[in-house]
């Protein structure tokens, strides 16, 4: 019998951020699925979610730092922003105006920590905020202003949140998370009182907390040890691009031409600025 192929640990990395970023990319369709408040289908997933992190963390480390707190709170508003977003306009406005957070990581990181601004930074900020106009164009492709704007909200809070993973020294980016999802089911305990969801909408939130958000931060997590930054910014892209696509396959959800091509402008506009800033950075280490 021939000898079965073994899995290199590259390999098997690689596996992972591609099923974290396809589970991730679920979240828009499951919650147009959910009938209930936004705020408190946040509270229900994030409950969810943290009981598969803390299974996995097991002993959490609060540091107390400034920068794990701000990343809790930043993560926590990310986390209720997306879900109001995808509620209030549509699935691929609301994921690919949050995909806007590496420019916000760089507008900050070049403002607040004094880091240095390329060209290629001043390029793709100013192409991604041109692709953001072409949402408020024409009916805002087919979602709302407020909606659209709460999406622009997430992708901040995302950009501030990612920061403090980078800068935080004595904890890590999974406990963050963790603390991220209590606070948001703590912040969320009032909205879920006003009513209870159907048993449908209650077996898509347990779903959404524990396989659409847990285990695939903890999947990408995983294969951080393996990959380059390059690699996972080009496997993480397919979550901005299949969100969209479920739900237009599933509940016939069609943005507007305008909300596409700024979806095009705005991912290879990301794409494009990672692509160079990592060959930078490679270049520069040689």
């Amino acid at each position: 019998m021939a000898e079965k192929a073994k899995i290199s640990p590259r390999q098997k990395a690689i596996a992972e951020a591609i099923i974290a970023s396809i589970l991730w990319s679920t979240g828009g369709l499951l919650i147009k699925l959910v009938d209930w408040n936004p705020v408190a289908i946040s509270g229900a997933r994030s409950f969810f979610a943290s009981l598969a992190l803390l299974l996995y963390i097991k002993k959490p480390k609060f540091t107390k730092s400034k920068t794990q707190t701000i990343g809790t709170i930043a993560y926590a508003i990310s986390l209720i922003s997306f879900v109001v977003a995808t509620k209030w306009t549509t699935s691929a406005n609301a994921i690919l105006l949050q995909f806007t957070s590496p420019i916000f990581v760089a507008i900050i990181g070049a403002t607040v920590l004094k880091e240095k601004v390329y060209w290629f930074d001043i390029t793709s900020i100013i192409v991604v905020f041109l692709g953001m106009g072409l949402f408020f164009i024409d009916g805002m492709g087919g979602g709302s202003t407020a909606g659209n704007l709460v999406a622009i909200l997430a992708g901040f809070t995302v950009a501030i949140s990612t920061l403090s993973f980078k800068l935080e020294k004595d904890g890590s980016a999974i406990e963050i998370t963790l603390f991220g999802n209590i606070l948001v089911f703590l912040i969320s305990i009032p909205f879920m009182l006003q009513s209870m969801p159907d048993l449908r909408s209650i077996i898509i939130l347990v779903i959404m907390g524990v396989f659409q958000l847990g285990v695939p931060y903890i999947f990408y997590v995983n294969s951080m040890k393996e990959l380059s930054a390059l690699e996972a910014i080009l496997i993480t892209v397919i979550e901005p691009l299949l969100n969209p696509v479920w739900a237009f396959i599933f509940i016939q959800e069609n943005p507007g031409i305008y909300a596409v091509i700024g979806g095009i402008i705005v991912i290879c506009a990301i794409v494009f600025r990672n692509i160079v800033s990592m060959k930078k950075f490679y270049s520069s280490h040689e």
